[in-house]
């Protein structure tokens, strides 16, 4: 596979993960979630807290998008979202989401380590859009 092909496919596989986080039924499955976490995991979210791996496993099935809102609760709807590889396994991604109305700038690093297949969230930043911002 060529460097440009493994970029792709590295982006595109940390944005599934990405999406899957996303998912009420992952959001809610501390389970799912840990796997999609990487243990050094760090999050500032949109209200300017910081959560820790531990912090976010046991608080995300009650957070905006999980369990919360019930099952035909508000969903976080992404766009925009794309990502670069920054080096080998780490790709930086970029999007927004809306979710019931309130809107927000989000980036994320993903990792690979050595001798793991999968991606792992390593950090997480949000940060609201003013409703009269672009």
């Amino acid at each position: 596979m060529s460097q440009i092909s493994q970029q792709t496919a590295d982006v595109n596989a940390a944005i599934d993960a990405e999406l899957q986080l996303l998912d009420p039924a992952v959001r809610t499955s501390r389970a799912l979630a840990a796997r999609l976490l990487d243990p050094e995991f760090v999050e500032v979210g949109a209200s300017g807290r910081r959560w820790t791996y531990e912090e976010m496993l046991a608080a995300l099935p009650e957070l905006d998008g999980g369990g919360g809102g019930g099952k035909d609760g508000p969903r976080f709807e992404p766009s925009r979202m794309g990502g670069v590889v920054l080096a080998p396994g780490i790709v930086h991604l970029t999007y927004e989401t809306d979710f019931g109305g309130r809107r927000a700038r989000r980036s994320s690093l993903w990792r690979r380590r050595d001798g793991e297949t999968g991606w792992r969230m390593y950090y997480h930043q949000a940060t609201p859009v003013p409703a009269a911002a672009e």
